[in-house]
């Protein structure tokens, strides 16, 4: 889908809940300072060495934002059916639309949408112990027996409302009254670009004039980081939180795991204008694919570089004139290798010159919110002119030969960047933001 001149899509908002920081100046600040969010966490924590990257967020409603009496009061009201990745994307939501200046009354309601991503959602152990209890038998023991009549009426009515993942657009939506198309996308890592994405080519083929896409993730719940210490390859122990995650670096040891939520306003060019809203940068085009073996085996070099080819003839970008990238840069011997192929692949030559940086260096895996702060982590860098070094990348890989940003050096964001996310079941996705003007 080619965009047409008089429907270009603009950036009017901003808004992030991160192991950085709740703010984009925050998370401008430790970027540019080489401020790592990985910590130690609680003893339970089941990840090698105990490392993760929590974010700067407790659930109070002061962390929504600017609001209206009426709407503090209601989200406030609504906090005990959200968990805390619900929490997180609602938050960042707020804080996207207060930054765009964007509050009912203000746009047809029917014209503003939302499209959200998230992870799936699992239930807290808190909320089901309960009626876990109520079916131990006297040799202590779970009968299955007793889980219809006396297992399930220990649960609150409403638990399941807390973990549906399209609960985020929904209380988004209807706090500030977004009639406009909704949507909800939980393809892991890949969910951010492809909310913005499909909120993007909404507004395109004029169905809505304004759209709010978000997403929220988390690795650090029990289960998930089990899931992933299993499954994926994470750093190791012994390792100094703040050196832990070093993508593309030859002595990367894995990825960290991470949580937050961002959220971006959207909205048609002319319109951002007539209201006389702040334009941060320009989605030009956005790119999907998937692509595995007949076995199930992830081929992320080939989705990768499906994606980045689609999203560049979208944008009407010539590989060699992208102003540098924004690297899905997990920190896994695996995925950093496929990544670097895959740019190879798109870009020739210039993938020799064109600088990549990785936010999650800074951060870890946030889940389906990585890909939407790391977007965003964009969009400040071409504003401030200036690009953030990949962090704890010291010994270039030659299974790697990118263009990495180092710390020490200044590098040009140029006048656009490619977003790049994957997932390790092979579902890539990138987005092309350029300047505004």
């Amino acid at each position: 889908m080619l965009v047409p001149a008089d429907r270009q899509v603009v950036i009017t908002g901003l808004g992030v809940v991160s192991p950085l920081g709740n703010s984009t100046q925050a998370l401008w600040e430790a970027l540019c300072s080489g401020r790592s969010g990985v910590a130690r966490m609680e003893d339970w924590f089941p990840a090698p060495g105990k490392l993760g990257a929590p974010a700067k967020f407790n659930g109070s409603i002061e962390e929504f934002g600017p609001l209206e009496p009426e709407l503090k009061k209601a989200i406030r009201k609504g906090l005990k059916l959200m968990c805390r990745e619900c929490q997180m994307g609602v938050a960042a939501a707020q804080l996207a639309l207060a930054d765009a200046g964007l509050r009912p009354g203000i746009y047809e309601p029917e014209r503003c949408g939302v499209v959200f991503g998230a992870d799936y959602m699992l239930s807290e152990q808190y909320d089901l112990v309960p009626a876990y209890q109520a079916c131990i038998d006297a040799k202590q023991g779970f009968d299955f027996s007793r889980w219809a009549t006396q297992g399930m009426t220990q649960l609150s009515p409403l638990w399941l409302l807390k973990y549906l993942p399209n609960m985020p657009a929904s209380h988004v939506a209807i706090y500030n009254d977004l009639r406009g198309p909704n949507n909800s996308l939980t393809l892991r890592e890949a969910s951010a670009n492809l909310a913005v994405g499909e909120a993007f080519r909404t507004i395109v083929r004029g169905h809505a004039e304004c759209m709010l896409a978000g997403a929220t993730g988390s690795r650090l719940h029990p289960m998930r980081a089990l899931h992933a210490v299993i499954q994926e390859e994470v750093a190791a122990d012994g390792t100094e939180p703040s050196t832990a995650c070093k993508p593309f670096d030859l002595h990367r040891q894995g990825m960290v795991l991470g949580e937050g939520a961002a959220a971006v306003v959207l909205e048609e060019r002319q319109a951002a204008l007539a209201r006389g809203a702040t334009i941060y940068a320009r989605v030009a085009g956005m790119g999907a694919s998937h692509v595995s073996s007949r076995n199930g085996v992830a081929r992320r070099r080939d989705a990768l570089a499906h994606a980045l080819s689609a999203a560049l003839r979208e944008a009407e970008v010539a590989p060699e004139r992208l102003g540098h990238i924004q690297a899905h840069g997990l920190g896994t011997q695996s995925c950093d290798i496929e990544e670097s192929q895959a740019l190879h692949r798109v870009l020739g030559p210039a993938a020799q010159r064109i600088p990549v940086t990785a936010a999650k260096s800074y951060f870890g895996n946030l889940g389906a919110a990585s890909g939407l702060v790391e977007l965003i982590a964009g969009v400040l860098a071409m504003a401030k002119g200036n690009l953030f070094p990949i962090l704890n990348y010291t010994t270039p890989d030659p299974e790697c030969p990118i263009a990495a940003v180092r710390c020490g050096t200044l590098a040009d964001p140029g006048h656009s960047f490619a977003n790049l996310s994957v997932t390790p079941q092979g579902q890539a996705s990138c987005v092309i933001v350029c300047r505004a003007s």
